[in-house]
């Protein structure tokens, strides 16, 4: 049984080679599934419709980040989604030995994680754990003293 139901996020054009050996990963750890991923086509009111549900429906969304992720208008498109969602993310250096990069819509604070199976369990672990946690309603909280 897995744990959690990810929408991968990658760009389509470069990055197709990445999102088979994420999959693969998929396929040999139990922690995660692959709920969902990027689609091509014309950025339409359906497709963000489409990706929006697709967002919606997982627990947490995957970025995988190469060389060309910046350009992408619709790895941003769909970051913004997962925002707009509350839905917790992971950025991914998707290739050693290059310079990834961060899709437009990322924030300049998100950090980007070297891909590595432990690494992507504990980053899934954390987001999930953060979005989790309750509030503190006001009246609990601690007072700061003047």
């Amino acid at each position: 049984m897995t744990d959690v139901r990810i929408h991968l996020c990658f760009d389509l054009e470069h990055d197709r080679d990445l999102y088979d050996q994420l999959l693969a990963q998929a396929r040999r750890h139990t922690r995660f599934a692959v709920a969902s991923r990027s689609e091509s086509g014309a950025m339409t009111e359906a497709w963000t419709a489409r990706m929006r549900g697709r967002i919606s429906d997982a627990d947490e969304v995957v970025v995988i980040c190469g060389e060309h992720t910046d350009e992408s208008t619709r790895v941003s498109a769909e970051l913004a989604i997962a925002r707009e969602e509350k839905k917790p993310y992971v950025l991914l250096w998707g290739r050693r030995g290059s310079m990834c990069k961060k899709p437009r819509s990322a924030r300049a604070d998100d950090g980007m994680y070297l891909w590595t199976p432990a690494m992507l369990d504990h980053q899934l672990a954390t987001a999930m754990r953060r979005s989790r946690e309750a509030a503190v309603p006001d009246g609990m909280k601690r007072q700061r003293r003047a």
